[in-house]
């Protein structure tokens, strides 16, 4: 049966059980401390505001999804699909997303696919069926499946905080691919998802305390060695007439 996600208590719970699976993640839990629940609008809005953000700053994808809310009341599948290109080029919108909107919303128009029905799906037919829509990948439908539909076993494994976290928090030797760190995450069904959310709010801790220590070795640099002894000076071989 599938598990969501839905509230506070839901996320705790299901980090109760997946500490018990996996004792491995009790210590990244406790550095990690609380976290809280990371949810997004459902349906082709959510999924719209995903694809806005692909491999753009939290800052700039912020700004073209804004835009693009706001140009169309009520925001629906079908007025942006039928919404002309330069339009949508004018919000800030690429090309390639531009046809990535209009391929979503024909799909949903059409009844391709159901957006909300799909996270009733087990988490890896959901996502197959995402990923056969234009523009959305493998990290766009984990995103869209955990953050916007709350699927508990929804997990981003391509997501590169998750990976580093993953590296950090059970201590491997080099930050995991996807494939491999599909292969850890099989000890963490059904909470998958969790699991995600874990690894972000561990992420967070462990590179704000980096960025600390860094900073506090640069306010008290070390003061460079001196010196007791001069070295005596080579000769110039040049200067002898030799090269």
């Amino acid at each position: 049966m599938t598990k969501f996600l839905h509230t506070e208590t839901d996320l705790k719970a299901g980090l109760a059980q997946l500490i018990e699976r996996d004792p491995r993640l009790k210590p990244v839990a406790e550095k990690a401390g609380d976290f809280a629940l990371r949810r997004r609008e459902p349906g082709f809005p959510g999924l719209a505001a995903i694809v806005c953000g692909q491999q753009l700053s939290t800052a700039a994808a912020a700004t073209i999804r804004n835009r693009l809310f706001a140009a169309f009341d009520p925001f629906h599948h079908d007025a942006v699909r039928r919404a002309r290109p330069d339009k949508l080029r004018r919000l800030g919108l690429s090309n390639n997303k531009i046809k990535s909107l209009k391929a979503i919303g024909k799909a949903v128009a059409e009844g391709h696919i159901d957006l909300n029905g799909i996270g009733r799906m087990d988490a890896d037919v959901a996502h197959a069926e995402l990923v056969k829509l234009h523009g959305v990948g493998p990290w766009t439908a984990d995103i869209y499946l955990l953050f916007c539909l709350g699927h508990a076993d929804a997990f981003p494994s391509g997501d590169l905080a998750v990976q580093e976290a993953a590296k950090i928090g059970l201590g491997l030797r080099k930050r995991p691919n996807p494939e491999k760190l599909t292969k850890i995450a099989e000890a963490w069904r059904p909470w998958r998802g969790v699991a995600a959310h874990l690894m972000w709010a561990y992420y967070h801790v462990v590179k704000r305390r980096e960025g600390i220590m860094q900073g506090n070795a640069s306010a008290h640099p070390k003061k460079p060695k001196v010196a007791t002894k001069q070295r005596k000076a080579a000769p110039n071989r040049r200067a002898g007439g030799r090269s």
